[in-house]
């Protein structure tokens, strides 16, 4: 797999606007939306998330078309709760006696796990470099899982089984209790545009509108059979974000390692290392991947906090039981850019999580030079 990356980097035009609010069939079931209400001041939701009036549903839609027909997920419920050969109690290790640079140390000092383990990876996208913290270590995705799920669509627009000008049903929870079933019970929504739905899963992290992305492609497991074609190893999807949601809270993963849903930190860099290069998607799908994670709401106080106001980002947040993620593409103003994945648990509380992502970010940027001059944009054109 490559991983440098020398070719001039084309300009991307940013989206003037945020997205409109989200449908009412999704609108209270983002992941960083349940978090960030009780976390965000009152005022600070608002503005990320507009109130929307959501109808209460008496029974499940019972005309659709076709297309949303086939997408319906039901549930069988089980009887017993099955065991997890997936989860293993994490053991932690400490610092290297010696590291390579003095990059490296600070970047062990700004991940310190003492109090919940953090996984970081970095990739310099201009002489292919990884440094990373715990980077084979398998954390949970949460919603950085989206990004996959996104490419897997756009690699199907790209060989012409679908067009994002398509629609398809938003696929909206139901309620069910929790472990009562391998898959939770969804129900048809809204039809919108792939185009529309792959914006709200990346913008806003709608778990609806990914949900119908996953139903489209064909589920995790025709996730996970483009991830293998890319070569990256250590990510895997099991569940849909209904699932993960429902069942959510199941283990610590700040003193557990739950294989399901799971990527390494380096594996996560990797992904977005080839994206960004080109190397799985077209053109257009590359720039219409990179310019919609450009205009990611989600996660002000993680990667972008701490950085000036002059360097882009390119990113995706995640965020379940005492984990919050933050990954994508960091660059500088001088176009040096990196790949950077950043999964952290426990440090007593979301705000904790959220500021330690924000140092490391900080400490990723701030690692061997100004960033000052250059022409070089994030992305390529339109």
């Amino acid at each position: 797999m490559k991983t440098g990356f020398t070719s001039k980097l084309g300009s991307l035009v940013l989206a003037s606007a945020l997205l409109a609010p989200l449908g009412t069939a999704q609108a209270s079931t983002t992941l960083e939306s349940e978090f960030d209400r009780a976390f965000a001041s009152p005022s600070s939701v608002k503005k990320a998330l507009p109130k929307v009036s959501v109808k209460p549903v008496a029974k499940p839609v019972a005309a659709v078309d076709s297309k949303a027909k086939a997408l319906v997920q039901t549930t069988k419920k089980l009887d017993v709760r099955p065991n997890q050969p997936t989860v293993r109690r994490f053991v932690p290790y400490g610092q290297p006696r010696s590291f390579a640079s003095d990059f490296e140390a600070r970047l062990y000092n700004a991940a310190d796990g003492s109090n919940g383990r953090i996984g970081v990876a970095v990739i310099d996208l201009g002489t292919g470099r990884t440094v990373s913290v715990l980077g084979d270590t398998p954390f949970p995705m949460a919603s950085t899982s989206k990004i996959a799920v996104a490419s897997t669509f756009l690699d199907g627009v790209d060989k012409g089984k679908w067009t994002l000008d398509d629609k398809f049903p938003l696929m909206i929870p139901v309620g069910s209790a929790r472990f009562s079933g391998s898959k939770a019970p969804v129900r048809a929504g809204e039809m919108l545009t792939a185009r529309r739905l792959i914006e709200l899963a990346l913008i806003n992290s709608s778990n609806p509108a990914t949900d119908a992305l996953l139903a489209a492609v064909g589920g995790p497991a025709a996730v996970n059979r483009w991830i293998k074609t890319t070569g990256v190893e250590g990510m895997r999807i099991d569940r849909d974000i209904a699932t993960l949601v429902r069942d959510d809270g199941e283990f610590d993963p700040a003193r557990t390692v739950d294989l399901r849903d799971s990527a390494t930190p380096v594996a996560m860099a990797q992904l977005l290392s080839g994206l960004f290069q080109g190397q799985w998607l077209s053109q257009r799908s590359r720039a219409f991947l990179l310019g919609t994670m450009e205009r990611c709401v989600t996660g002000k106080r993680r990667m972008r906090a701490l950085l000036p106001s002059d360097a882009r980002i390119a990113h995706k947040t995640g965020t379940l039981n005492n984990t919050a993620s933050d990954v994508g593409i960091i660059q500088a103003p001088d176009g040096h850019a990196y790949a950077v994945a950043i999964y952290v648990t426990g440090q007593g509380g979301k705000p904790n999580r959220d500021a330690r992502i924000a140092s490391i970010a900080r400490t990723i940027y701030q690692a061997n030079e100004s960033h000052q001059g250059g022409s070089a944009q994030l992305s390529a054109s339109r």
